[in-house]
């Protein structure tokens, strides 16, 4: 539909700007002092609202009549031929709207004025015309332009979608294998903490599902989560693994994709931990600093047991995932030494909420 047809307050302001080009060409009219003010706008200012209508008619022309290269000639043969008849139509009816005020109104100096510029009036039609042809084109082309873009917005937003999704699902089988075999191991070894295990398991997996199939959670949810996946590992090494996590007060209410901190937290546990006699500790600490939540991942490991850590899994999953939400906004950057390894994600926090402090255990 045009445009100017969908709202009425488009379509009045439309007909005013075209009555009043009506009173200019009322001027035209009475340039030569032989017709007075009452009949040229008697005559004009209608006429100028019916081109008003006619031009509307340019929309529709073009949206059936693109300009593509390879059809151009005919597309100009046909808004020439349309321009024509559209002038020709805009003469015929104010010849005749002419005729009835000289026999309706008495004034018998409107017909001959408008026979003598009759040529004008069909001139300014084409005129008109193709100045509505081109303003119509460009509404159309930038239209056009906007929706390709929403749809390449579209696109990219499906296509991180999918992506997000496919590496959300990489993580909980990753877990859930580890967690399985680990069960199965204490199974014989000491029952009642595979069945501990077991419960922490499901609460985890319950938790995980609740809150994996969200973009993003609030920090607070997913220290929780890694907190219950660390109380199922903490099973297993019993005295072996410490744990200390520390949160800004302002840092619990930023939101970061679910399940991030879990792989970072599980290679810790996996190459760090699980290869110390003595185990360690591992740190947590999330913090505020220019309007970006700084995670950071302390653990010890074992020297003589090195490893690359760009080409873990985990490491992997979380920059993937950091970019396709963040872009460039997010980094992650890793310090390796002969007995410990930290990570530090940067990630942007615009509104966060204030959080209860610090938590330590």
């Amino acid at each position: 539909m045009n445009p100017v047809l969908e709202r009425t307050d488009r379509l009045a302001f439309f007909l005013s700007g075209w009555a009043l080009w009506g009173v200019v060409l009322a001027g035209v009219f009475r340039r030569e002092g032989t017709t007075g003010w009452g009949p040229a706008l008697a005559l004009t200012v209608p006429l100028a609202v019916i081109f008003g209508f006619i031009s509307l008619s340019t929309w529709y022309v073009c949206r059936t009549t693109p300009l593509r290269r390879t059809e151009l000639l005919p597309a100009a043969f046909n808004l020439a031929a349309a321009g024509i008849l559209s002038a020709a139509f805009w003469y015929g009816v104010g010849r005749a709207y002419a005729f009835a005020l000289v026999r309706g109104a008495g004034w018998v100096e409107l017909e001959p004025r408008y026979r003598a510029d009759g040529l004008l009036v069909f001139e300014l039609g084409l005129l008109l015309y193709a100045l509505s042809l081109a303003v119509n084109y460009i509404v159309i082309g930038v239209e056009e332009s906007r929706e390709a873009e929403r749809k390449i917005l579209h696109t990219q937003v499906l296509a991180r979608e999918a992506e997000l999704r496919a590496l959300r699902a990489q993580i909980d089988p990753h877990f859930l294998f580890n967690a399985l075999n680990s069960v199965s191991a204490l199974t014989t070894a000491d029952p009642p903490a595979a069945r501990r295990m077991c419960v922490l398991l499901s609460d985890y997996l319950r938790g995980s599902v609740r809150l994996g199939g969200r973009d993003l959670i609030p920090l607070a949810d997913e220290v929780a989560m890694t907190r219950q996946y660390l109380d199922i590992e903490q099973i297993r090494f019993g005295t072996r693994l410490v744990v200390e996590v520390t949160l800004d007060e302002r840092a619990p209410g930023c939101l970061v994709p679910p399940l991030l901190l879990q792989p970072l937290v599980e290679n810790a546990v996996t190459h760090g931990i699980a290869h110390l006699i003595d185990g360690g500790i591992i740190r947590i600490a999330a913090s505020r600093a220019e309007g970006n939540l700084v995670l950071t991942i302390e653990n010890p490991c074992d020297p003589d047991r090195r490893r690359t850590p760009q080409t873990g899994f985990g490491l992997q999953n979380v920059r993937k995932r950091l970019d396709a939400h963040f872009g460039q906004r997010a980094r992650i950057e890793m310090k390796d030494t002969p007995d410990r390894f930290t990570v530090r994600l940067i990630v942007p926090c615009e509104d966060p909420d204030v959080g209860k402090g610090a938590d330590r255990s």
